[in-house]
């Protein structure tokens, strides 16, 4: 991976961003669209998972970065429990429930590694990553 100078060079927030945008688009569709409740929540807590990781990237330091990831990591399990509501209540496809569970799931693994990562690294001041930025820890230039 490259350098992160900002949020949006996190390939997990650009994950957690398409399923955001992927979930807005089936709730505007059918009887999702009408199930206010639902799609409203289901809206927020897809949203949630992008938003807690660009506040706490903007964080001072490792340990609150690590604990907005954590509350990134609660909203895609909330994420994926609406997705087994949505399939119950008939505004998803079988097939469009395995897809958006798949890249939820993905998106909490890749959380829990960067989470990882991050409880590990020797930085902990403003820095998130060893120079420059590099999220998986390689060496960089000195």
């Amino acid at each position: 991976m490259g350098t992160l100078r900002a949020f949006e060079d996190i390939e997990v927030w650009q994950k957690a961003r398409l399923l955001a945008n992927r979930i807005f688009e089936l709730t505007t569709e059918g009887s999702f669209s009408r199930d206010f409740r639902l799609r409203d929540q289901i809206n927020g807590s897809a949203g949630s998972i992008m938003d807690n990781i660009a506040e706490g990237f903007e964080r001072d330091g490792n340990k609150e970065f690590i604990q907005f990831l954590s509350i990134a990591k609660g909203s895609a399990g909330e994420t994926r429990s609406q997705l087994y509501r949505a399939l119950d209540r008939g505004h998803i496809s079988q097939n469009e429930f395995d897809e958006l569970k798949d890249e939820v799931t993905n998106i909490s693994r890749q959380l829990s590694g960067l989470m990882r990562y991050l409880n590990n690294v020797g930085l902990k001041g403003n820095k998130y990553f060893k120079e420059p930025h590099d999220v998986y820890g390689g060496s960089s230039e000195s």
